[in-house]
Formats: C-alpha cells, structure tokens, sequence
C-alpha cells in the first residue's frame, strides 16, 4: 500500500498460552470487516507456527511486514462494510447451546481443570457429562464465545497420549448446534456431573427440555 494503515490488535491470552492459541480481535478504520477477519485468520495460522512459545510480540512484527501482501490477494478483495469496533466483528445472536462428543480423557483431572477454566474465561454455562465411557459437553452462551471455546479445545495440549506426551485433543466433534428455544432450559453454572446409569442421564436432558437431542444424538453413542 501507499501509506500507512493503523491497526489495532487485541490479544486474548488463555491460561494454557502460549501451548495454545490466543484470541486476537483486529480493527481498524481503514479496512472493510471481510478484510480485518481475513488480517485475523492469517495471524492465527502464523500463531500456529509459533505455538509453546511467547508469540505476540512476533506476531505484531509479522503483521507489520506482511499486510501489503496479505491485502492485496484476491481473497481481501470483497465487502466495503468498515471495521471499527470490536462489536463489529462479531453479530449478537442471542443465547446459543452447543453439544460436544469426546472419546476419551487419558489425563482427566488437568483435561477437566481447563475445560471448567475456559467455560469460566468465556462466561459459558453447561455440563461436562461422564457416563461410563460417554464423555459430553453441553454448553450455553455467546455464539461467539462457544466458537472460542472450541479454538482452545481443538488447539491446547489438555491430554496426554498413549505414552504419556502432552497431545492436543484431536477425537472431538459437535454433535449439534442450535439457538437456545424457550423450551429449553438456561443453565446458571457450569458444573461437572457423573452418572451412574443412561437413564440418569437421559433426565437431565429432559430436565433440561432436550429429549429429543437426546434421543437423536446421545442414544447412539451408546448403542
């Protein structure tokens, strides 16, 4: 480009950084809002790189070398809607409920530590299940802050492998997604619950106004 263009970087530091990644908002008066997100994947996929040490500085650096380039591939090209604000970015959808299947936790009390500390960073509500070997995760909040819930559950080493060697969680999938309804019920905390048979879990989900989620998706987990 031919003159300057100033951004403005927030960085989102989790407890597990830098063995995971942090959450970077970019604005900036100048850009349209397609061209701040793509600005911001390109920081996270140079993160990537950088992961298990102090990164943020690096990345301001890189940034600063490589926004010409980065804005000027086809990519950047469309939307003319300006990034100003944080609340820019993101769109308000209310209250949305996540359901989240992992198949195991070799390291179960630090695994379960993280999980509880990025429900409370994110201002998320829910459960995390154990039922035999079902492991869920049921969560509430900002669309937005579950999206960053799962960049730190798929990119934090919270695990251990089979010999032993911190992993990050690989065998994690979304069994549904929906926005919260006025059946459901709204979850004030977030708590860790064990249960000692399908028909205790099944009456929390109807408890919570979920049978149907249930009968569609954790019935077959256990089939």
């Amino acid at each position: 480009m031919d003159a300057d263009i100033p951004l403005r970087l927030v960085f989102h530091l989790p407890v597990n950084y830098p063995s995971c990644l942090p959450g970077i908002v970019v604005n900036s008066e100048h850009l349209t809002r397609a061209e701040c997100e793509i600005v911001k994947e390109k920081l996270l996929e140079q993160a990537e790189t950088l992961l298990s040490e102090p990164m943020v500085h690096e990345l301001v650096l890189w940034i600063q070398q490589n926004l010409r380039h980065i804005l000027k591939r086809p990519e950047a090209g469309g939307g003319s809607e300006k990034c100003t604000s944080a609340a820019s970015t993101t769109v308000d959808d209310g209250l949305w409920m996540t359901l989240l299947h992992l198949d195991h936790m070799r390291a179960k009390t630090k695994y379960v530590k993280s999980v509880e500390k990025w429900a409370s960073d994110l201002r998320l509500t829910g459960r995390l299940m154990f039922m035999g070997k079902v492991i869920l995760i049921l969560l509430q909040g900002d669309r937005n802050n579950i999206k960053e819930y799962l960049i730190l559950q798929k990119t934090c080493k919270v695990d251990v492998d089979s010999s032993g060697k911190k992993c990050k969680e690989k065998m994690i999938s979304v069994l549904f997604e929906t926005k919260v309804q006025t059946e459901h019920k709204r979850f004030l905390a977030f708590e860790v619950k064990e249960y000692s048979s399908l028909d205790e879990l099944q009456k929390e989900f109807e408890t919570a106004g979920l049978k149907k989620l249930f009968s569609e998706f954790v019935l077959r987990l256990v089939k």
